[in-house]
């Protein structure tokens, strides 16, 4: 069902790869006589842009009781395509550690596989507090490194502590949940 909730998570999905196109291709501002602070600009008011879809989506579904199976399949893709397609983008300009990113991108993938068998065998696993912490911090690092501002590196750094942490944290939710439910 599309309803509100579920398009902004869907426009989300749609500026991700404009967003990466934008970070990867400086020449297209510079070449029709622009500075490259302009590719900055335009890259980083498209990320706050969806990323402010981000907290509406969920904030919408919840107060006026649209949440539906759709909208908690493509909100969490939504946030990672997001995050994904900045990090690389970044990575890929040198403005990002590689190491940083696959660390990221990691964890990202083992926390969807474990949401997905818990989901399998009924097992609820909510985001948690860390997790949307988690969330804040990578994008303020990305908006840091997108601007080129000082101590986005040391963000990002300190965003994947808190990646590692919540995904802990999720393991060991979902640890407990299942032998909880074998009891």
């Amino acid at each position: 069902m599309l309803n509100l909730p579920n398009a902004l998570a869907s426009l989300r999905i749609l500026l991700a790869p404009i967003m990466f196109w934008i970070i990867l291709n400086p020449d297209y501002f510079t070449d029709a006589g622009y500075d490259i602070t302009w590719n900055y600009y335009f890259a980083s008011l498209l990320f706050v842009l969806a990323s402010v879809t981000d907290f509406f989506d969920g904030y919408i579904a919840r107060e006026w009781n649209q949440m539906t199976m759709l909208g908690a399949i493509i909100d969490p893709l939504a946030d990672k395509m997001l995050i994904i397609a900045a990090f690389l983008g970044l990575m890929m300009i040198g403005e990002a550690s590689a190491w940083a990113i696959y660390i990221i991108i990691i964890r990202e993938l083992f926390i969807t596989g474990i949401r997905t068998v818990a989901v399998s065998e009924g097992i609820s696993v909510q985001a948690s507090w860390a997790g949307k912490v988690k969330t804040v911090a990578q994008m303020f690092a990305i908006g840091f490194l997108l601007m080129h501002w000082p101590y986005g590196t040391e963000l990002l750094w300190f965003a994947v502590a808190l990646t590692l942490y919540s995904g802990f944290e999720y393991l060991y939710g979902f640890r407990k949940a299942s032998l909880k439910g074998k009891n």
